[in-house]
């Protein structure tokens, strides 16, 4: 790439708007909302030693159009940022180095900033918070001591990923394909004791909330599957020759004529106790191998089934069959009753092991094709009681039968487990509570708060399943608050998703040291508009912010029982990685793009070029830095939105920003030269640009507000089209577009406006309005239909091209396609669009 003395040009004019914009604190949002407001947040980032990659910003970019184009509606606009900076990555980096996470999340908080701030967002930096600074976690404390007063917060022996070569407990999210994340040993299941938050308390509300949101489907569908509601029964099996029962829970009691054989789990209490002489020796080396294994390996569906035979019997409580108990390890104690009823004629898995052992299938519900198990409902066979009865109703008469003989009864379970909130790791906020013999634990006065975590040399866990801070002897030993007698400091600390539980309640009230946050701003400020992140956050961080924020609305901490009310997720963007005939890959500054195929510059050698994830071995990782000093901020903001809808995923090619480039160069020198040459002012420009000036602000506006960007982008680019060749022209034509181009390009436009000699800045100018009149005989409606069935009507612009009718046509039908392939859209002109899925 080569510096252009234009390109040099759009750097300083970034520099100077940027400049301005931060003296006269342009962004910064009003205390309380005096009239319409407008809260734009972004899932704030880990402040990694890397920095920002171009991917990052998508998300930002999105927000920020959005919140310029609020403002520019006549809105308070409230846009904070900060940093979620506590967790294991810090940590780690402290354990190789021995440099304190405090410094390198400094350092690379500092990073981060400069980064975000070179593009020029329009954030409150008066608002700037981070989760390891003592005046917020104070607060994130005293939220918990409020779960620990009602109850929700409780310590328990439960059993936990454990690294034995790093001596931590791993959350489930730290461990891939059964190994420790941070040094790759293979992890095992140990007891320990650990908080946990009663997130199950709130399934239901959790779940009901869910359908008032203007989330993606497929957000909501994992939302619901993790919370995982089920209706059925719990039924009790007699063990042969014991005098325990085995509970089962099934969500199909209307299959138990079709259990022959019963399966525990490993951790079962009763695993080693009802095991047969002749069996002990292979049960417990079982046991001991499934311990070994992560609960993400042994509910893998796809993996074989394994299973040992206890040599113990349990009776059918209907049939009175005696039928054999097996230990497997797809079962799992922490689930349910760690106990299932077997059906493999109507259950894949249990199909599965049955094949595998030679156990016996009984067909219990026609309906199927007779190939392999049949899971669904149908007509209840083979069971005396219910014989020929439809698959609801058969439910209903077996738990009635239940009830009514003390075997087993009507049963709601979840699969939503409770929260298990603490870590065996020194850079998380401290858990607030005492451990007293006498007494138990006890919560630090809140007077106290915060409880600051202590300075340390060493970041190694100790190895007895507690935190480096077990080693730090003055500030583990404490008194009792309670008794006054000794006690000892909770050594274990939060986990990273505590911060960022409730963060966009703080922004809304940062320097409040008496409170949460004040009541009157949280009732003005709440919910949050518009939240935009990414998808891996789509089910935990968003359950558990909501769980929070629904303990908060219970206490009256807040007035809305949901946090955020519209979400979005950015598609991966994806880069280009290029290797010679080696294999061997080569960064973008070795590579010479002129020709094509594209070249080693030293060699000359021609390189192959492959679709990749950004990714370090690959050397395709494109920082934002290179990018914004080649083009300026504006053309890597518009390129951003340019490349394809939000959701989607895209490859960043470094050739297709430079047509963006020469658009954003065109306006401003076309602008300027207007400007300069006395080219504005009030003459007719005729009637046909005036109707395309009235279709560009409904279609801009209209494909912001449905995050439609590049579409947007494509109908400015039409209307400076008609624009460009003119030497003259009427000044509101100018005037919309710097208006509608602001958003995307706000350093250009706001740099014109000044020039203009326009008071004030642009951001603070009210937004175009169209006449609707103007535009009456240019529509049309038509039908958007999903695999031939109409779904939706979309009212469309004659003059539209098929790839904004296509693009407004997927947002419009976006509930019935989410989570679906979009395998091709077909446009009929004035008529039908039809989209085409699987």
């Amino acid at each position: 790439m080569q510096t252009t003395r234009e390109n040099t040009a759009f750097r300083d004019i970034d520099a100077k708007q940027q400049k301005r914009w931060n003296d006269s604190a342009l962004f910064a949002a009003s205390r309380k909302p005096s009239g319409k407001k407008f809260y734009s947040l972004d899932m704030f980032p880990y402040p990694s030693g890397t920095g920002l990659h171009v991917g990052h910003p998508e998300g930002y970019t999105a927000s920020d159009i959005l919140a310029r184009r609020a403002m520019m509606g006549g809105a308070d606009a409230l846009r904070p940022m900060g940093w979620d900076a506590f967790g294991l990555p810090a940590e780690n980096y402290a354990i190789q180095t021995g440099v304190h996470p405090e410094k390198t999340t400094k350092t690379n908080t500092d990073n981060f900033r400069r980064q975000i701030q070179m593009l020029g967002m329009a954030y409150d930096w008066g608002r700037e918070l981070s989760t390891t600074d003592p005046a917020y976690y104070k607060w994130t404390q005293w939220i918990f001591l409020q779960l620990f007063k009602k109850g929700l917060a409780y310590e328990s022996m439960i059993p936990i990923n454990w690294c034995p070569s790093c001596k931590t407990g791993l959350a489930n999210e730290e461990v891939f394909g059964g190994n420790c994340d941070r040094c790759g040993t293979a992890v095992r299941r140990k007891n320990m004791r650990q908080w946990l938050l009663k997130i199950t308390a709130y399934a239901d509300r959790l779940l009901a909330g869910l359908d008032g949101l203007d989330w993606p489907e497929s957000t909501l569908a994992m939302q619901r599957n993790w919370i995982g509601r089920s209706e059925g029964a719990e039924i009790d099996f007699q063990l042969v020759k014991f005098a325990e029962k085995l509970r089962v829970f099934t969500t199909r009691p209307d299959t138990i004529y079709g259990a022959t054989y019963m399966v525990i789990a490993p951790e079962h209490p009763l695993a080693r106790k009802i095991c047969a002489p002749e069996q002990r020796v292979e049960v417990e080396n079982y046991i001991n191998a499934a311990a070994a294994k992560s609960e993400f390996e042994r509910s893998d569906a796809g993996r074989e089934k394994t299973g040992v035979f206890t040599g113990a019997y349990a009776a059918n409580p209907v049939s009175k069959k005696e039928i054999p108990v097996w230990i497997a390890d797809y079962v799992l104690g922490g689930y349910g009753t760690g106990a299932i009823m077997a059906v493999p004629a109507h259950d894949e898995r249990d199909w599965q092991f049955a094949e595998k052992f030679g156990l016996p299938v009984i067909e219990v519900v026609k309906g199927g094709d007779g190939k392999g198990c049949f899971c669904g409902e149908g007509t209840a066979a083979n069971s005396p009681l219910f014989d020929g009865l439809p698959t609801a109703r058969a439910k209903e008469k077996i738990i009635a039968f239940l009830e009514q003989n003390n075997l087993g009864c009507a049963k709601t379970t979840y699969r939503l487990r409770d929260w298990v909130f603490s870590r065996q790791r020194y850079w998380g906020e401290p858990i607030p509570i005492v451990h007293c013999e006498k007494c138990g634990p006890v919560p630090v006065p809140e007077s106290e708060l915060p409880l600051t975590l202590p300075p340390a040399d060493k970041f190694q866990p100790t190895g007895e399943g507690e935190s480096p801070l077990a080693n730090i002897a003055d500030w583990v030993n404490t008194k009792c608050p309670q008794c006054g007698g000794p006690g000892r400091r909770e050594t274990n600390t939060m986990p990273q998703w505590a911060g960022s539980c409730w963060y966009y309640l703080r922004f809304i009230d940062p320097k409040n040291d008496k409170e949460l946050c004040a009541h009157e701003l949280q009732k003005a400020w709440l919910p949050v508009d518009c939240y935009i992140g990414g998808s891996e956050h789509a089910v935990l961080h968003l359950l558990y912010a909501r769980f929070w924020h629904k303990f908060l609305f219970d206490i009256g901490a807040v007035s809305t029982e949901e946090p955020f009310v519209k979400l979005r997720h950015q598609g991966l963007i994806r880069s280009y990685a290029y290797r010679d005939g080696r294999g061997v890959y080569h960064p973008y500054s070795d590579i010479d793009f002129s020709s094509e195929p594209a070249k080693l510059k030293a060699t000359g050698e021609e390189l192959a070029r492959s679709d990749e994830k950004m990714s370090k071995s690959k050397k395709n990782v494109v920082v934002p830095d290179s990018v914004v000093d080649e083009y300026g901020a504006d053309v890597f903001r518009m390129y951003e939105m340019f490349m394809g809808p939000l959701e989607a995923s895209k490859p960043w090619d470094m050739k297709g920003i430079e047509g963006v480039s020469r658009f954003v160069k065109r306006v401003y020198f076309w602008a300027d030269g207007l400007i300069q040459n006395n080219g504005l002012g009030g003459a007719d420009s005729g009637r046909a640009l005036e109707v395309l000036r009235h279709k560009t602000i409904k279609k801009v506006s209209a494909d912001i507000d449905a995050m439609c960007f590049n579409t947007a982008i494509s109908a400015l680019m039409i209307y400076f089209n008609e624009l460009h060749p003119l030497q003259t022209v009427n000044a509101v034509h100018l005037e919309t577009l710097l208006k509608l181009l602001h958003p995307f390009a706000p350093h250009i436009t706001e740099e014109l406006w000044q020039k203009w000699g326009r008071e004030g800045f642009l951001v603070k100018s009210p937004w175009p309005v169209y006449d609707e009149a103007m535009l009456k005989e240019e529509e049309v409606e038509i039908a958007v239909q999903v695999n031939g069935k109409v779904r939706e009507r979309l009212t469309i612009s004659k003059s539209w091209d098929e790839e904004t009718v296509r693009a407004r046509a997927l947002e419009k039908a976006r509930k019935h396609i989410d989570g679906k392939t979009v395998v091709k859209v077909i446009v009929v002109p004035g008529r039908i669009a039809s989209i085409i899925v699987k």
